[in-house]
C-alpha cells in the first residue's frame, strides 16, 4: 500500500515516473524543433556551440541539485532546498523565482503547441488557409487541456508524457541519422555536406555572443530539476530523485548537441541555409520532409506539438507544487488545499493557469505580437533569466550545506564543480543584461525578469513575520531533515 506525505500528497511514483516529469518539462522533441531558432538569430550557424556550453553549465549545476536531493525531498524544490540551507527569506525568493520560470514556461509550451499544431493541421490538409489567430486558438485550447490533465493523479500523467515523448524522440533520432547518412554520402538535398564550421563562431560575431544564444540552450535543458518537485510523491525520493536529475541532464546534453549539429548542417551553413533554419515551422519536421519524405515530417511535427502540450502540463504541475508548498508553509489554507479525490493542489493549479493566461494576453496587447513565436521567445528568455538566478541560489545553498555545514559531505576538491557552475551562470546573466538592450521588445526581457525577482525580495522584506513563520515550518518539515 502506498504511503502518503503530510497534507495529502501520495507517495506513489517510481523512478521512471519521476523521470517522466523532468523529461516532459524538458520536452526534448519540442525543444529540438524550435529552441535552436532563437540561438540562430544571434549566432547564426554556430548553434551547437551554444548548446554544448549550456550542457556543460547544466552538468555543473546538476551536482548541487543531486547532492541536495540526496538529503532533502520537498514539493517546493529550490524553495525547500534554499530555505533549508540558506534561510527562509532566501528560500522564498528562490521559490518565487522558480515559480515565475515555470509560469512563463507554461506560456512557452502552449505557444509552441499552437505553432506546431497549426503547422500539422495545414500539412495534413485538415485546416489550410488558416487565419492569423489559428495558432493562438490552439494555444488556448492547450492551456485549458493542460489544466484538466494537471489536476488528475500525477502517476497517470507522467506515464502518458514519458510514452509520447519517447516515441517522438525516437522519430527525431531516426531522422537525424538518416540526414547524417545523406550528408556523409553526398546525396543530401541542395548538395549539403558535413560542415564542421557549425562549431565555429561566424566572422563578425563576438565570442561572448555565444552566451546570449546559450539562453535558448538553458531553456532546452530547463526542467531537468523538475523531478525534485515530486520529492513528496516519489516512493524512494532520496535514491530516485538524484538519479532522475542526473540521468535527464546527461541524456539532454548528448541529445541536444547531436540534434542541433545535424540541423545546422542539414539546412546548410551559408546565408540561405541559416535563413531557412530561422524561418522553419518545425526544424526536424522540415528536415524529415526534405531528406526522407513528407510523411515523417508531418509525424514529427505532430509529435512536437504533443510534446509541447506535455511540457505545458509538466510546467503547470511543477508550478502548482511549488505554490502549494509555499502556501502550506505560509499558512495559506486555500493554496495548501488538495483535492480529496486526486490528492492534487487544485487551487494552486488554478492560480498558475490564471497567471499564464494574463501573461499571454498582456504580452499580445502591449507588444501587439502578431506571431505566437514572439510570445514564445519573450516568455522563454524571461523565464530562463529568472531560472538561472534560482539555479545560482540553489548552488550557493548546496556549497554551504555540503562543505561548510557540519562535517563535509563530499571530498573537498569537489567544491570546484559547483563554483564553475556559478561562474557559467553569472557570466550568462551578465552577458544578457550588459550592454542593456536600448530598443525594441528585447528591453522587456531583463526588465520583466528583474521586476519579478524584486517583487519576491520586497515581499520578504516587507513581511518579516511571514518569513519567520515560513522558517519555522521549514525547520519542522520532516522532508527537509537531512538525517531522515
Amino acid at each position: 500500500m502506498h504511503g502518503e506525505s503530510k497534507n495529502g500528497l501520495r507517495k506513489n511514483l517510481n523512478i521512471w515516473e519521476t523521470i517522466g516529469i523532468s523529461v516532459a518539462l524538458m520536452a526534448p522533441s519540442m525543444a529540438a524543433n524550435i529552441n535552436p531558432q532563437g540561438t540562430a538569430g544571434l549566432i547564426g550557424r554556430a548553434v551547437p556551440i551554444a548548446f554544448a556550453m549550456a550542457f556543460v553549465g547544466v552538468l555543473l549545476l546538476a551536482y548541487g541539485f543531486v547532492r541536495l536531493s540526496q538529503n532533502f525531498n520537498h514539493a517546493g524544490s529550490v524553495y525547500g532546498f534554499v530555505g533549508a540551507t540558506m534561510g527562509p527569506r532566501q528560500g522564498v525568493v528562490a521559490g518565487w523565482g522558480l515559480l515565475g520560470t515555470y509560469t512563463f514556461y507554461t506560456c512557452v509550451s502552449v505557444m509552441a503547441t499552437g505553432i506546431f499544431g497549426a503547422k500539422f493541421l495545414d500539412a495534413a490538409g485538415i485546416w489550410r488557409n488558416q487565419p492569423s489567430w489559428a495558432a493562438f486558438l490552439i494555444a488556448l485550447i492547450a492551456l485549458i487541456g493542460g489544466y484538466i490533465l494537471a489536476v488528475v493523479p500525477a502517476k497517470n500523467g507522467t506515464r502518458i508524457l514519458l510514452t509520447v515523448e519517447g516515441v517522438t524522440v525516437a522519430l527525431i533520432l531516426i531522422t537525424a541519422f538518416a540526414v547524417l547518412a545523406k550528408l556523409i554520402s553526398g546525396t543530401a538535398p541542395g548538395g549539403q555536406k558535413i560542415d564542421w564550421s557549425v562549431f565555429s563562431v561566424p566572422e563578425g560575431t563576438g565570442a561572448s555572443t555565444v552566451f546570449l544564444g546559450a539562453v535558448f540552450g538553458f531553456l532546452s535543458f530547463a526542467g531537468f530539476e523538475a523531478s525534485a518537485t515530486l520529492g513528496e510523491e516519489a516512493s524512494n525520493p532520496r535514491r530516485d530523485i538524484p538519479r532522475a536529475l542526473l540521468g535527464t541532464a546527461i541524456f539532454g546534453g548528448i541529445y541536444f548537441v547531436f540534434v542541433t549539429t545535424i540541423e545546422a548542417m542539414g539546412f546548410g551553413t551559408n546565408e540561405a541555409g541559416v535563413k531557412a533554419f530561422q524561418t522553419s515551422g518545425s526544424l526536424m519536421g522540415d528536415l524529415g520532409s526534405s531528406y526522407i519524405g513528407s510523411w515523417i515530417g508531418t509525424l514529427i511535427t505532430l509529435g512536437a506539438s504533443i510534446s509541447a502540450f506535455g511540457c505545458g502540463i509538466a510546467c503547470i504541475v511543477g508550478a502548482s507544487r511549488l505554490l502549494f508548498a509555499m502556501g502550506r508553509d505560509s499558512g495559506n489554507a486555500s493554496l495548501a488545499k488538495v483535492s480529496a479525490k486526486n490528492a492534487t493542489p487544485v487551487q494552486a493549479t488554478n492560480s498558475v493557469i490564471i497567471a499564464a493566461l494574463v501573461i499571454m494576453v498582456v504580452w499580445k496587447l502591449i507588444f501587439r505580437s502578431q506571431q505566437p513565436f514572439d510570445i514564445f521567445v519573450g516568455s522563454g528568455t524571461i523565464g530562463t533569466l529568472i531560472l538561472l538566478v534560482a539555479y545560482g541560489m540553489a548552488t550557493v545553498g548546496a556549497i554551504k550545506f555540503i562543505f561548510f555545514t557540519g562535517a563535509p559531505k563530499a571530498k573537498s576538491w569537489e567544491i570546484i564543480i559547483p563554483i564553475l557552475g556559478l561562474i557559467v551562470v553569472a557570466y550568462t546573466l551578465y552577458r544578457n543584461v550588459i550592454p542593456f538592450p536600448t530598443s525594441g521588445v528585447a528591453r522587456a526581457y531583463p526588465i520583466t525578469a528583474i521586476v519579478w525577482l524584486v517583487i519576491g525580495i520586497v515581499g520578504v522584506l516587507a513581511r518579516p513575520a511571514l518569513a519567520s513563520k515560513i522558517g519555522s515550518q521549514l525547520t519542522k518539515d520532516e522532508n527537509l531533515s537531512p538525517n531522515r
